[in-house]
């Protein structure tokens, strides 16, 4: 591809794989990888996006900077500062919040000593509040990584949490 310019600090492992989901498309519509170009390198970067990397994106794949940061700040799913190793995503979605998120998330809160959008002072863990996440029958929940846990209690979240402390999950 000519307009396809080099992402300047990334593996050839990282370009690979946006190359692949850039095959997926036809070459006047190299923009619709955006999305999965981004989850890449936020991946590769330990869970967030800088306005370097999402420029470099953009220029690989040939669309405006400002049109690729337009994607990394809408959605939910990509972070614009550095988040915990396990980033907990909590959903307080109205299924979530009739079967008692605000509880999860108070306790959550306390228990790890930080508040909704901080991490903690080891880096360890981060909390996010997201919107539906479709799990609503096993409301309350949350996502850590690609997981899910649902039908959350204080117990079962201090469990999950020490799990993850020992290295047992996600």
């Amino acid at each position: 591809m000519d307009n396809k310019q080099t992402l300047m600090s990334l593996p050839a492992q990282i370009t690979a794989e946006i190359d692949h989901w850039l095959a997926k498309y036809p070459d006047d519509q190299r923009q619709s990888a955006v999305m999965a170009a981004l989850r890449i390198v936020q991946d590769y970067n330990k869970g967030w996006l800088t306005e370097e990397l999402i420029g470099q994106v953009a220029d690989y794949i040939g669309m405006p900077k400002i049109a690729a940061f337009e994607v990394a700040s809408f959605y939910s799913m990509y972070e614009l500062k550095p988040v915990g190793q396990h980033k907990i995503c909590v959903c307080t979605n109205i299924s979530c919040m009739l079967c008692g998120s605000a509880e999860i998330v108070t306790h959550l809160e306390e228990k790890l000593d930080i508040k909704m959008g901080e991490v903690t002072a080891d880096g360890f863990f981060s909390l996010k509040e997201v919107e539906c996440l479709g799990a609503c029958v096993g409301a309350p929940m949350f996502q850590i990584g690609t997981q899910y846990y649902e039908n959350l209690t204080a117990e079962k979240v201090d469990g999950i949490l020490d799990e993850l402390k020992n290295g047992e999950s996600s």
